[in-house]
């Protein structure tokens, strides 16, 4: 991020990212890849394959669907396992000298540049953004255009003479527009590199919880008895309403 302070940044968004993930193309990967053989690969064609599903409600029950691709969500393996699925995304993106970070199905692509290389330089995002898109077909995902973001990030001395947000990216018969902010794990991100944004977002955020606390203010009043107690009152209350959590910009990278 830091070597794109003065470039590109493209954030991809994938449609149903881990529910289209192929088993078949998975199991192949993890075997000749980053050769997973033996007894450890049938560990995950056990955790993958012959998984199933059915919706209880009242005294009804749905007939039972069996799942046949994805990698299942909330675990702690199935970021880990959409990772390795795309691991040869890094080889598409270094053809174009391009940085790719990725972080589950959170997928970014970075490229410095001077002011003067802007046009190139988007250029090169499109030829880029093509192949991932080809290489995204090929291995049963698909790259949805509509929620891919693009930011041109700089000084705020660049991004005024500028006059605007830099030049669009093409991608098929989708214009993706740049756009002077953009989220990235919890944090905003400003075209001028600022943290504004972030701190602003953040601030509503946790005056609409304080807000929420005076509505109960009145609950936490002392009173009479062992139940009574404000502080074991307070026990009750989430630990959002009580701290400040700005979220993946400290936690996730502390």
């Amino acid at each position: 991020m830091l070597r794109a302070a003065d470039g590109g940044q493209c954030l991809l968004d994938l449609t149903a990212a881990f529910d289209t993930v192929d088993y078949d193309l998975l199991l192949s990967r993890l075997e000749r890849q980053f050769r997973l053989r033996g007894v450890v690969l049938l560990w995950f064609r056990s955790y993958l394959i012959g998984r199933s599903f059915k919706v209880l409600y009242g005294c009804s029950t749905s007939s039972t669907v069996y799942i046949v691709c994805s990698v299942p969500q909330g675990s702690a393996l199935g970021p880990r396992l959409f990772i390795l699925y795309t691991a040869d995304l890094a080889d598409v993106t270094e053809k174009h000298c391009v940085t790719l970070h990725a972080f589950a199905d959170g997928t970014q692509l970075y490229l410095h540049c001077r002011r003067d290389d802007m046009a190139s330089t988007a250029l090169q995002l499109e030829r880029c953004l093509s192949d991932v898109g080809y290489w995204m077909s090929a291995n049963r995902l698909k790259l949805n255009a509509d929620k891919t973001e693009l930011i041109w990030a700089g000084s705020r001395r660049c991004c005024l003479s500028l006059g605007n947000r830099g030049p669009k990216l093409q991608l098929g018969d989708d214009t993706i527009v740049p756009t002077n902010d953009a989220k990235v794990l919890g944090v905003t991100l400003s075209f001028d590199r600022s943290m504004d944004k972030h701190v602003s977002n953040v601030c509503s955020a946790r005056f609409y919880r304080l807000r929420q606390l005076r509505r109960v203010r009145r609950s936490l009043d002392s009173g009479h008895g062992v139940g009574c107690n404000p502080r074991a009152r307070l026990r009750h209350v989430p630990n959002r309403l009580l701290r400040c959590i700005v979220g993946w910009g400290t936690e996730g990278y502390n």
